[in-house]
C-alpha cells in the first residue's frame, strides 16, 4: 500500500513537471511572436519616417507624389513578396542562389505567418529607399513597375544568397545581422541605377555643370521623418532576433550610439569644412550611423558601435559630395546613407566582430559580399529601369515636371493654397498635351 502511494505521488510529480514544462514552452513562443509582431509594426511605421523626410526634402508642388510612392511601395510589396519574394528568398534552396517553394503561403505553422510578416516590412523598406533618390522627376506607373519587379526578384534573390541558411554567402559566413546590405544597399543600388538614367532634375545644375540649390519645402517634415526612422530601427534591429531574447539589450544599445555618433560626426565634418550645418545632412548623418551598424548591431561591442556610426556619418556627407561632383542627383541623399554607408558598415562588421577582430578571411568574405550586391543589383535596376525607360518612358514630360507631379501624375496638390485655378481642368489639358507629343 505505501510502495504504491509513493509511485503514485512520483506519477503526478512527473505529470505536473511535463505539463508545467510544456506550459513554459508555450509562453516562450507566444512571448517571442509578441515580439516580432510588435518589431514588425515599428518597421512599418518606418514607412511614414521615409514619406515625411522624403517629401519634406522635396518641393511642395511634388510632396503628394512621393507620399503616394512610399504608400504604394508597402501595398503592392506586400501582395507581391508574399506571391512571390518571400519564396525566392527562404524557400528551399539546393543551388545556393534563388528558394523553390513557400510561395503563396496560406496553410502555414504560427512561425512562419510572424515571419513571413516581419519580412515583408523589410521588403518595403529596401523598395522604397529609392522613390527618395529619383523623386521630382519620375512617372508614378513607371515607377511601381520598378518596385514590383525590385520586390518580386532583386531584392529576395540577394536575400537568399545571406538570409537563406543554404545561399552561398551564408555558407562563406557572410555577417550582415540586420541587412546593412541585404536591404539597405539593394535599395540604394537600385536608386543608383534609375538617378543614372532619369538623370538630374531640372535647373539642377547650370551650363557648367556648377549644382544649384533646389531645397525641399519642409524641414519640420524632415525633422519628424528622421525621429520616426529612428525609432522604428529599434525594431528594425532588435527585431531581426526574431525572438524575444536578451541580445536585445546590446542590439538597440548599438543601434542608439551608432545613431548619434553619425549625427555628431556628420555636424563635426561641416564644422572642419567650414560649411554651414545643415539639417538635412545631420538627420542623413544619423541615418547613416543606423545603416551602417545594421550588419553588426549583435557582434560588435558598443565602443565599436559609435566608430562605426561616426565614420558612416563622415562617408554619407562625403559620398553627397561625390555625387554631386559626378552631377548624379539624388534629392534625399539616399545612395550615400544607404548604399555608402551600408557598404561601410557590412565591413565594420567583420572588422569588429567580438572575438575575432580584424580577421582578413572574415574581412574577404565581407567584401566579398558587398561587391556581389552591388554587381548583382546595380546591373538588374540599370537594365530594367533602361527598359522600362524604354517602354513607358521612366521620366515625366518637362512640362509636369515644372508645373509639379502632384498635378499631373494624380489630379490633386498636397497644398491647395498654392493652387491658382481648375486642378481637374488643369491636370486633363496637362495630359492631352502630354499625348501630342
Amino acid at each position: 500500500m505505501k510502495t504504491a502511494r509513493i509511485t503514485l505521488t512520483l506519477s503526478a510529480l512527473l505529470f505536473s513537471s511535463l505539463v508545467f514544462a510544456d506550459d513554459i514552452a508555450d509562453l516562450s513562443a507566444a512571448t517571442n511572436m509578441v515580439w516580432l509582431v510588435t518589431a514588425s509594426a515599428l518597421v512599418f511605421l518606418m514607412q511614414a519616417g521615409f514619406a515625411l523626410l522624403e517629401s519634406g526634402m522635396s518641393r511642395s508642388k511634388n510632396s503628394l507624389n512621393v507620399v503616394m510612392k512610399n504608400y504604394m511601395d508597402v501595398c503592392i510589396g506586400t501582395l507581391i513578396f508574399w506571391a512571390l519574394g518571400y519564396g525566392l528568398m527562404f524557400g528551399s534552396n539546393p543551388s545556393g542562389l534563388i528558394g523553390t517553394d513557400l510561395f503563396l503561403i496560406n496553410d502555414s505553422d504560427p512561425t512562419t505567418y510572424g515571419t513571413l510578416l516581419f519580412q515583408t516590412m523589410f521588403a518595403a523598406t529596401a523598395v522604397t529607399i529609392a522613390s527618395g533618390a529619383m523623386a521630382e522627376r519620375t512617372r508614378f506607373d513607371a515607377y511601381l513597375v520598378g518596385a514590383v519587379i525590385i520586390t518580386a526578384a532583386i531584392y529576395p534573390i540577394f536575400g537568399s544568397w545571406v538570409w537563406n541558411a543554404d545561399g552561398w554567402l551564408a555558407k562563406m559566413g557572410f555577417i550582415d545581422f540586420a541587412g546593412s546590405t541585404v536591404v539597405h544597399s539593394v535599395g540604394a543600388w537600385c536608386a543608383l541605377a534609375g538617378v543614372i538614367i532619369l538623370g538630374p532634375r531640372l535647373g539642377r545644375f547650370d551650363k557648367s555643370g556648377k549644382p544649384r540649390e533646389l531645397r525641399g519645402h519642409s524641414l519640420t517634415l524632415v525633422a519628424l521623418g528622421g525621429f520616426i526612422l529612428w525609432f522604428g530601427w529599434f525594431g528594425f534591429n532588435g527585431g531581426s532576433t526574431l525572438s524575444a531574447s536578451v541580445d536585445i539589450g546590446l542590439i538597440n544599445l548599438n543601434t542608439q550610439l551608432a545613431a548619434a555618433a553619425g549625427a555628431c560626426a556628420s555636424m563635426l565634418l561641416a564644422v572642419l569644412m567650414r560649411k554651414p550645418i545643415l539639417l538635412t545632412d545631420t538627420i542623413n548623418g544619423s541615418l547613416a550611423g543606423l545603416v551602417a551598424i545594421t550588419a553588426g548591431c549583435a557582434s560588435m561591442l558598443p565602443l565599436y558601435a559609435v566608430v562605426t556610426g561616426g565614420i558612416g556619418g563622415i562617408i554619407c556627407m562625403l559620398g553627397s559630395q561625390v555625387m554631386l561632383k559626378m552631377r548624379l542627383d539624388d534629392v534625399v541623399g539616399a545612395v550615400s546613407v544607404h548604399g555608402f554607408a551600408g557598404a561601410w558598415g557590412t565591413l565594420a562588421a567583420g572588422m569588429f566582430f567580438t572575438g575575432n577582430m580584424f580577421d582578413g578571411k572574415l574581412i574577404t568574405v565581407q567584401l566579398i559580399g558587398i561587391g556581389a550586391c552591388f554587381i548583382w543589383t546595380f546591373s538588374c535596376a540599370l537594365i530594367m529601369y533602361f527598359v522600362i525607360d524604354l517602354f513607358m518612358g521612366l521620366r515625366a514630360p518637362g512640362q509636369h515636371e515644372q508645373r509639379g507631379l502632384d498635378l499631373s501624375e494624380h489630379a490633386e496638390i498636397g497644398y491647395p493654397e498654392f493652387n491658382s485655378g481648375d486642378i481637374a481642368y488643369t491636370a486633363d489639358r496637362a495630359s492631352n498635351m502630354d499625348l501630342q507629343r
